[in-house]
This record gives structure tokens, C-alpha cells and sequence, in this order.
């Protein structure tokens, strides 16, 4: 891990920190940090659903009947 000299907003900071519940400005950025790689993930896999590259319904019943046939 590295160590960073930023200038943070303090109104800003204090936002987070309300929003996130977390106790340092540690935790605080990277609970932001996550946030926003984890949105950025969320939001190309709806792009990938949407342009239909995602499973078919077809397919996520034939992979179900295959485990219960498994299964039992």
C-alpha cells in the first residue's frame, strides 16, 4: 500500500463519513473507492444484458433441470 498527500474537501469528507458510517478517512475513501469500481462493474454488466450477450432463459432452465436430475 501507498501513501498519499490529497486535499480532501471537509464538507465533502464529513459527507461520506455520514453516508458510510465508517470511523477513519482511511476507511471513508476506501469504502468510496469500492463504491464507485463496484458501480462501474454494475454498470457494464447491464450493458452487456442489454445488448443481449447475457444467459437466455432457455439455457439457465436446461443448467437447473441438469442439477435436480443431478441432484436427485
Amino acid at each position: 500500500m501507498t501513501k498519499r498527500l490529497v486535499d480532501i474537501d471537509d464538507t465533502l469528507l464529513e459527507q461520506a463519513r455520514a453516508v458510510t458510517g465508517s470511523p477513519t478517512i482511511r476507511a471513508t475513501v476506501e469504502v468510496a473507492l469500492r463504491r464507485v469500481v463496484g458501480e462501474e462493474t454494475v454498470r457494464r454488466h447491464v450493458e452487456w444484458l442489454r445488448r443481449g450477450e447475457g444467459l437466455g432463459l432457455d439455457y439457465l432452465a436446461d443448467a437447473r433441470a441438469t442439477r435436480l436430475v443431478e441432484d436427485g
